[in-house]
């Protein structure tokens, strides 16, 4: 264990997943049980615990070259202890030795913590919330994606991305694969995972936004019930498409990385990102 202002924390374990998952209920936020299994497959987890479950906690996801910071998570009646600040210089610490550069996607509030901590903006992103009807007619320019289609998945994703993450990739087609989509051409795809109240919309990698709209009314076609997508601010074109289906803007968040402005990857071709806990 070790201390964060006299605070034991330690690594998470399986047995602790039900209550990290009530940790992020408490918050409001979409993260469901297959979420937080995904951090111990393939990274880890921090934990402030308390004899009822956790108090607070903190996510590690190493890439190539970096490593995803994300569910910095405090219970409600224990915030305002430096806590989340603690796990977080905590897992920027773990990074650091691992020779890699900390990102993460921050809400406001979050932002003004990250930025005396020497996280610099990247691009900014905007969470979009809305109802999916399932109407629409798969066109001749998509078709599913299929296993085989995984290697070039994962190497569209990485060059967009700015790492390679087949495992990850691997098991959000699993979740979702009626709304995982792949062009035609082999150009771009769509992949979309179910939440604790939403289905979340992500990675959406294209060529162009033209072909990202297709995508994305595609998978808004395959799919039901309410819908989340976190999309770069950057496409204009995307956003009076979700506008047009009756979606809203629900909250910012901005990338940050550790003394760095500049994107990992291409976000030329990154039209919805797989999520403010997985990058």
């Amino acid at each position: 264990m070790a201390p964060i202002s006299g605070i034991a924390t330690r690594g998470l374990s399986q047995e602790d997943l039900p209550a990290a998952l009530l940790l992020s209920a408490e918050a409001g936020w979409n993260q469901a049980a297959e979420d937080w299994a995904l951090f111990l497959e393939h990274g880890r987890l921090l934990g402030v615990p308390s004899t009822t479950g956790l108090t607070a906690s903190a996510a590690i996801l190493p890439y190539d070259g970096f490593a995803w910071i994300s569910m910095v998570l405090v219970t409600g009646a224990a915030r305002g202890q430096g806590l989340g600040t603690g796990l977080l210089r905590q897992a920027m610490g773990a990074v650091a030795d691992a020779g890699q550069i900390p990102v993460l996607d921050a809400t406001p509030s979050g932002e003004r913590i990250y930025r005396p901590l020497g996280f610099r903006p990247v691009f900014p992103l905007t969470r979009w919330r809305g109802q999916a009807t399932g109407q629409a007619v798969l066109p001749p320019a998509l078709r599913p994606v299929e296993a085989e289609d995984l290697p070039s998945v994962t190497a569209l994703d990485a060059a967009a991305f700015g790492a390679a993450r087949p495992g990850i990739l691997a098991h959000l087609w699993r979740r979702a694969p009626r709304a995982a989509l792949i062009l035609e051409n082999g150009q771009g795809f769509v992949l979309a995972r179910p939440g604790r109240e939403a289905m979340q919309i992500g990675p959406l990698v294209a060529p162009d936004e033209a072909s990202a709209a297709t995508l994305l009314q595609a998978a808004l076609g395959r799919l039901t019930g309410t819908v989340l997508l976190d999309m770069p601010d950057a496409w204009a074109g995307l956003a009076a498409l979700l506008e047009a289906e009756g979606f809203r803007r629900e909250r910012p968040f901005l990338r940050m990385a550790l003394q760095r402005t500049a994107a990992f990857g291409d976000p030329a071709r990154l039209y919805a990102v797989a999520g403010p806990e997985l990058g």
